[in-house]
């Protein structure tokens, strides 16, 4: 029994001094963050300290530590953490065609309607200003449509000896283009015709349905970009007035827990000693 009760005295003992060392393990595998730099400066009867942190994207701010603490003299509690966007700037040269519809060829027409600059934002987030290429402007036409109409032409052929159309050309070609005869008018003169003959015939021709232009616009284009953070945490120092010896915590929890285990241990002394007095009279009495 004594053997029983001095073993789980120990394995009390063992558990409580292992639970802080477990505790203060499990502090110093939390995450911490260092700062990339430290001020100190007096305001008036009190310290300022600055701790300067440059956090990626893939930091935690809630890593920063903030809790008070002692330095040279001073203890120092957290005022203020601010927070600074930094940003990055990208710059390309970028050229852009721009396309306009019109009904015109004129150039004297289109330069109205082409701006002189235009702005752009691209799919890949820059922006700029951009300047017209005046030498790049061409204009195209978008389709064509043919059109016919009918053409005339006059002749006349005097003198003839009889009003008799077979005395009159069946056809003529006029600027390239052949023409069928259609009418003739006579008119006699002392004993002759006149004759003025009438040629028709078609033609056709392609015409624009409209214009294209294009024009290119180049310039500098630049993207912003957030990137590191920059963290600034604040604290106020006090003078420490006196110093004094902080006791270990965790012989604090054993001390009492060993002071019990003790007096578990003396409890059942005397509760086995009892036991046995009580044995031996119950074995006189038989």
């Amino acid at each position: 029994m004594k053997r029983t009760l001095s073993l789980c005295c120990a394995a009390l003992l063992s558990c409580l001094m292992t639970c802080p060392a477990l505790a203060a393990d499990a502090l110093l595998l939390t995450p911490s963050l260092y700062p990339t730099e430290v001020k100190e400066y007096v305001n008036g009867e009190e310290m300022r300290l600055e701790r300067t942190y440059l956090l990626s994207s893939a930091d935690d701010p809630a890593n920063i530590p903030v809790g008070d603490f002692d330095r040279e003299g001073w203890h120092y509690t957290l005022l203020d953490v601010t927070r600074q966007e930094t940003v990055k700037s990208d710059a390309k040269d970028y050229a852009e065609t721009y396309t306009l519809d019109t009904d015109t060829k004129d150039m004297e027409k289109i330069m109205p309607q082409l701006a002189a600059e235009r702005t752009v934002t691209t799919e890949d987030g820059y922006t700029g200003t951009l300047m017209l290429d005046t030498a790049s402007i061409k204009v195209e036409a978008a389709g064509y449509n043919t059109s016919t109409r009918t053409v005339t032409a006059a002749r006349t052929y005097p003198n003839l000896s009889d009003a008799d159309v077979s005395f009159v050309p069946k056809s003529i070609t006029d600027n390239g283009r052949t023409l069928e005869l259609s009418d003739v008018q006579w008119q006699e003169s002392e004993g002759f015709y006149h004759a003025s003959a009438t040629y028709t015939g078609k033609t056709s021709s392609k015409y624009a349905t409209g214009y294209i232009v294009t024009a290119d616009y180049s310039g500098e284009v630049v993207r912003t970009t957030a990137d590191d953070t920059v963290y600034t945490a604040v604290f106020s120092g006090t003078p420490i007035q006196t110093k004094t010896e902080t006791p270990d915590w965790r012989w604090l929890l054993i001390l009492p827990v060993g002071a019990g285990a003790a007096g578990l241990g003396v409890l059942g002394n005397k509760w086995l000693k009892k036991r046995r007095n009580e044995k031996k009279w119950e074995d006189y009495t038989k």
